[in-house]
């Protein structure tokens, strides 16, 4: 399938557009690993998104926070796919890093609609406050996304 960047996915902010693109490439090594029937790489890129994701929800409420943005909508979206990445990757563990045809197209199906979906339903939310910013504003104390 292969998800790419497009601008149409820009929220208008250059820290989290550069993750955004990140997080993408890990989905797209995610559907590779999967049709490789690769359960080792797999189970690594899983891991590799998991830890992605958890830092750039970390980034995205301290920008929320430091342009007055109200993230209370933003939180349970965050918890959710939390608990659908625990899940997914327990899933992962209990067959060793190798699903079904039918596993592995629910979840590369979920991986790709979340992700276009997290940009385009919840943080385009930010992008008017953040035309009042530079895009390369970045708050404080944001930790460097690998």
């Amino acid at each position: 399938m292969g998800l790419f960047w497009s601008e149409r996915l820009s929220i208008g902010n250059g820290m989290i557009d550069s993750e955004h693109r990140k997080l993408l490439e890990m989905i797209n090594d995610i559907e590779l690993a999967i049709r490789a029937r690769d359960g080792v790489a797999l189970l690594n890129s899983f891991k590799l998104l998991e830890d992605g994701v958890r830092l750039h929800f970390l980034n995205e409420e301290k920008l929320a926070r430091a342009i007055n943005f109200p993230f209370v909508q933003n939180k349970p979206e965050h918890q959710y796919v939390q608990n659908e990445f625990q899940h997914i990757k327990d899933e992962l563990v209990d067959q060793n890093g190798v699903w079904s045809e039918s596993a592995a197209e629910y979840y590369s199906h979920f991986l790709s609609e979340w992700m276009i979906g997290h940009i385009l339903d919840e943080d385009m939310l930010m992008k008017p406050l953040l035309q009042n910013y530079s895009y390369d504003f970045v708050p404080p104390s944001v930790p460097d996304f690998q």
